[in-house]
């Protein structure tokens, strides 16, 4: 039988049957907008109309379960989503509302975890005891992977890397804090950032590619000292064996440089830093290919 999984994200949904032999493997993948701001009865629709394509496209029935990655994690203690950047989910009972839409059970966990689990078990990461997989993007969020098991914690918030404050900062969060980390360090903040100086309107890609501009110069900086602090805390908590850097800013080379080991290293309780930085091995199917493994 195959493994179907869909991974929900702010801008797209994306849904992948996977071979139950091989998870690695994917037999289709579609996508469709999210529209968010559509609201909540128009994301459910949306994701019920992705599963329809997928039986369509495939000639398959639908699964006895489907696995879900969601921006944001469940409240155990009631069901409802919470800590989700796209709002309209919160309080919502997600996973009750998709098993009446879809007709099917489903397993829901938070899109960083999916991706850490992915990772850790089918990726880069494959035999580290201890993963934490960062996604670092538009929000900023992470999943731990303890000796092949997903970290979920009393509350459902374990991984909440981003909503961490740094010191000094004072920027206001969607969550109703100041100076979180994903105001810090996420895409759209980096980009605030360099224009605060007097930059242009440049996307992050094309900000670190301007070598000779002194507001770049100051944005990747910031982004190298302020990753350093951030997670040099994790270290010192998890003392993990891999940190897998997903999303778009983990893209960026200097995420990877002895200059940004050294910067988390001046936060590190310990005179050397072995931690492996990893770029995720899966690309933008991580996500997708965790979520379906929720159904195993």
């Amino acid at each position: 039988m195959h493994r179907w999984g869909i991974d929900l994200g702010g801008t797209k949904i994306e849904g992948a049957i996977l071979d139950a032999d091989s998870l690695s493997r994917t037999s289709l993948r579609l996508r469709l907008p999210t529209e968010a701001a559509r609201g909540y009865e128009h994301i459910l629709g949306q994701i019920s109309r992705l599963v329809g394509m997928l039986e369509a496209e495939s000639g398959e029935k639908r699964p006895p379960c489907i696995g879900i990655g969601t921006p944001g994690a469940t409240e155990p203690t009631t069901g409802g989503l919470k800590n989700s950047n796209t709002t309209c989910l919160n309080g919502r009972s997600l996973k009750d509302d998709l098993r009446s839409r879809l007709g099917t059970e489903v397993r829901l966990a938070n899109d960083a975890n999916c991706f850490a689990l992915a990772e850790a078990s089918l990726g880069v990461a494959v035999g580290a005891p201890v993963v934490v997989g960062l996604i670092l993007g538009t929000g900023v969020g992470s999943g731990i992977v303890v000796n092949g098991r997903v970290l979920d914690g009393l509350h459902g918030i374990a991984g909440e890397w981003g909503h961490n404050p740094l010191c000094g900062e004072q920027t206001p969060c969607y969550c109703g804090r100041k100076g979180c980390i994903e105001t810090v360090i996420s895409g759209p903040s980096l980009e605030r950032y360099y224009r605060s100086l007097g930059g242009a309107q440049l996307r992050l890609p094309e900000i670190a590619q301007a070598p000779d501009d002194p507001h770049a110069a100051a944005t990747l900086d910031r982004l190298r000292k302020k990753f350093g602090e951030a997670i040099g805390a994790v270290t010192n908590i998890l003392d993990p064996d891999a940190i897998v850097i997903g999303g778009g800013v983990g893209n960026l080379d200097l995420l990877y440089a002895d200059e940004t080991r050294e910067a988390i290293l001046a936060h590190t309780f310990n005179g050397e830093l072995r931690t492996r930085l990893l770029r995720p091995a899966l690309g933008d199917s991580a996500g997708v290919f965790g979520a379906a493994m929720l159904t195993v």
